[in-house]
């Protein structure tokens, strides 16, 4: 893992931002496998800001997002297919007719996330995986216990990732219980995978993920098997690390090492 401890929040999404921006500028028909969540919304921000005062275009490239609540049609305020449009995909030139996300009005659900798996396929996979990580670990909604070789399925929430997003719902027992969500075998074949975390509470989660074993209770800690697995940081995200100060020799103030 190549991880890159930024001052703050700020520093840590310009950096996340850079990387994905030098992606699609070096590829612009990239593959962009897109995430959700309160993490993401201030990097979809800055890649507007890029696209609106710098021309970064995603005019070429191709997304899936890695999951969506089953039960929501896409036109649904709390659908993640309206998250998308709010905070990025109608901010930017990329062609409706390439975004993707899972189906979750689909009829069956579990047809639905067979097709979502062989859609990925059949566009090559994924060249950049953006992912956040909850704090429990999960990655996508592969929550503790998830299989580490699963493919695109459906999962049942816990209780906590349930109370985390029960923000977005009018209560608790709206809040959906299950999600098609992109499995960590699918995510681990992606081309290169790039993690966000920032804040205190993500503490715990990032030092399991970084430090702790192999493990699917920690279902994020199979970014440790992938060969090109870039996990950006602020200071306060990176506070339960034992080898925080290795991470900032080998690459000071989040920058590339000699080596990258």
């Amino acid at each position: 893992m190549k991880v890159l401890i930024l001052p703050d929040q700020q520093t840590a999404i310009t950096r996340a931002a850079d990387i994905v921006a030098d992606t699609v500028t070096k590829q612009p028909d990239a593959v962009l496998g897109l995430a959700t969540g309160g993490t993401m919304v201030p990097l979809y921000s800055e890649l507007a800001q890029r696209h609106r005062e710098a021309g970064l275009s995603f005019a070429q490239t191709t997304s899936f997002n890695l999951d969506e609540y089953i039960g929501l049609s896409p036109d649904h305020p709390c659908s993640y297919h309206h998250f998308m449009q709010e905070t990025f995909f109608d901010h930017v030139d990329i062609d409706p007719s390439r975004t993707h996300l899972p189906k979750g009005d689909a009829p069956d659900p579990r047809i639905a996330s067979d097709a979502y798996e062989a859609l990925i396929a059949k566009a090559g996979g994924i060249d950049l995986q953006l992912l956040g990580i909850g704090q429990n670990g999960h990655i996508g909604f592969n929550e503790p216990t998830a299989s580490l070789g699963s493919r695109t399925r459906v999962k049942t929430l816990t209780h906590s990732t349930r109370q985390a997003n029960q923000r977005y719902f009018a209560s608790f027992d709206e809040t959906p219980k299950y999600a098609i969500t992109t499995g960590v075998a699918t995510i681990l074949e992606s081309r290169m995978c790039l993690l966000i975390a920032t804040g205190e509470a993500k503490a715990k989660a990032v030092a399991d993920m970084i430090e702790g074993p192999l493990t699917a209770v920690c279902p994020a800690s199979a970014l440790q098997l992938h060969a090109r697995a870039t996990i950006v940081l602020d200071e306060a995200a990176a506070g339960a690390l034992a080898l925080r100060d290795y991470y900032q020799t080998v690459h000071p103030e989040g920058r590339d090492s000699a080596f990258d």
